[in-house]
């Protein structure tokens, strides 16, 4: 039998927006599988968006689920966690949304540490917009913005994560679908702040602008150019350019934050009473 994905589903909330050939599906397909595998209880998982065509995952699925403004589901679910810590939040968003509008909170977030996991699907443009470039879109890359080639060079999603503190960093793509439910039950188990970064590139917007004749090709290109962490570390820096990293990039234990702000208000009580 096939995997009961409708269990998970709000009901009426079929056929999605996304448009044919959108890789966002096989992502959302993904979090639900690693959600399965680890039990989590509907009423205590809070699956919190921004704005932009990866925000609107969250109301397809029958969760605990908020859809804020642009840039902002980090500092919501911040929110969330703060004031319910034992529910699991998990934030989703795209790549404009997370490290562009909302780059301050993101790199915050990854900081303080809080335990919760941010899934950014990357797919290097505004696609619910206007296909305007966004930090991830690649060098000389067209956008609407940019019709002669986009001047600015990319941020490196998971290297600005791990950069700012986050305490788990991985990354994935959307053809080795197989591999990102793996890579989320990881992050949510982990006690921090998580990054899963997925490759799944927009074929309306950044696909047609930039000539690709059609989804398989891209989906082949995402194929070529990721290599596993594992064979990375046996490849010399000429071999790897172009190409990117897959797998867990980055994990390391910390104190969580909502523990340790909980401490510290334990203490001033303590200190008041005295």
């Amino acid at each position: 039998m096939g995997f009961d994905y409708e269990k998970y589903m709000r009901p009426g909330k079929l056929p999605h927006i996304w448009c044919p050939g959108c890789w966002h599906g096989i992502v959302m397909k993904g979090l639900i599988r690693a959600i399965d595998a680890l039990a989590l209880d509907k009423d205590m998982t809070a699956i919190v968006s921004g704005i932009g065509c990866a925000s609107r995952l969250p109301g397809y699925l029958d969760f605990c689920t908020l859809h804020t403004t642009h840039g902002r589901g980090v500092a919501f679910a911040t929110g969330i966690k703060m004031a319910k810590p034992g529910m699991n939040v998990i934030c989703v968003g795209g790549d404009g949304d997370g490290v562009a509008i909302g780059g301050n909170h993101f790199i915050h977030a990854c900081r303080r540490n809080i335990d919760m996991t941010y899934l950014v699907m990357n797919n290097n443009i505004y696609g619910m917009t206007g296909g305007q470039f966004s930090p991830t879109t690649p060098f000389g890359a067209r956008a609407s913005t940019t019709p002669y080639g986009n001047p600015d060079p990319p941020f490196d999603i998971a290297r600005l994560a791990i950069g700012a503190g986050a305490t788990f960093v991985a990354r994935g793509t959307a053809f080795h679908a197989s591999q990102i439910d793996k890579l989320l039950v990881d992050a949510i188990r982990h006690k921090g702040f998580s990054v899963v970064e997925i490759l799944d590139s927009c074929p309306t917007t950044y696909g047609r602008r930039n000539k690709f004749k059609s989804v398989i090709e891209m989906m082949n290109h995402l194929k070529e150019i990721a290599v596993p962490v594992a064979a990375a570390g046996k490849m010399t820096a000429e071999q790897l350019q172009g190409k990117v990293i897959t797998g867990v990039l980055h994990k390391e234990d910390k104190p969580e934050y909502v523990e340790e702000y909980a401490r510290l208000v334990e203490r001033v009580r303590e200190s008041m009473e005295g």
